[in-house]
């Protein structure tokens, strides 16, 4: 059985995220499953770096699968490509060691959310943006993105429930630039909690608005309380932009 690894782009809008579900066929990994099997003959499972929610975004999400196949790696990603609805597309194909497995061995992940920071709409990126058209101080939320670096217990900023699983995180950089009518939010860390981006990326928002002061950050880390924390942003402005190993 060879194990290959894929790189995959993916818009997320209309899939209830990446994990399979029983109430649902429209989520990626159902999707891939149902088409590599039918590929192979025999059921083949893929596991992600990790799961994406409901509209959020890839670009670079990694992924592994066994399969037996007399297929080229290139001839497999032709044949994977030519039955994958427009949104949804492999990119990158190669084998790889039996063991490797796409979650267990990722070291780091990097997000990307894009803000419309205009009350002019950009209607061809709707899907992508978040809209959030009042002034926002770019230099506010980068002294409070700096106080969330590094290894903290991220806790306040995940909408998990109760878990034995460990909250700590290391959160390397948050990296904020205008660009344009947009200002792009990238997140890169060892890995990330359930909604966890989504959720500094509210905190920021009410620095970046006023509603809140950067120093608080230290506050909100210390004290592990989510209902202390900003709201949860909408998916659309979400991307996973890629997965390093």
């Amino acid at each position: 059985m060879r194990n290959f690894k894929i790189i995959l782009q993916y818009e997320g809008t209309r899939y209830q995220g990446w994990q399979k579900q029983e109430s649902t066929q429209n989520t990626i990994q159902g999707k891939l499953e149902r088409l590599l099997t039918r590929l192979a003959g025999a059921p083949v499972e893929i596991q992600a770096s990790g799961r994406t929610d409901a509209g959020v975004h890839a670009y670079g999400q990694t992924a592994n699968f066994h399969m037996d196949t007399k297929l080229s790696p290139q001839e497999l990603m032709e044949r994977i490509n030519e039955y994958l609805p427009e949104d949804i597309g492999v990119i990158a194909i190669e084998e790889v060691p039996e063991r490797f497995h796409s979650r267990l061995n990722a070291k780091g992940k990097t997000y990307r959310y894009r803000v419309l920071n205009s009350s002019v709409p950009h209607i061809f990126d709707r899907r992508y943006v978040y809209v959030c058209p009042e002034k926002l101080d770019v230099d506010a939320m980068k002294q409070a993105a700096a106080r969330l670096c590094g290894t903290h217990d991220f806790k306040a900023f995940t909408s998990a429930k109760r878990s034995r699983k460990s909250t700590v995180r290391s959160l390397d950089s948050i990296d904020i630039e205008r660009t344009g009518d947009e200002i792009w939010f990238t997140f890169s860390g060892n890995g990330f909690l359930f909604h966890m981006v989504r959720i500094l990326m509210g905190t920021l928002l009410e620095v970046g608005s006023g509603k809140r002061r950067a120093e608080e950050m230290t506050a909100l880390l210390e004290n592990g309380k989510r209902e202390e924390a900003g709201p949860l942003v909408p998916a659309c402005g979400l991307a996973l932009m890629e997965v390093r190993y």
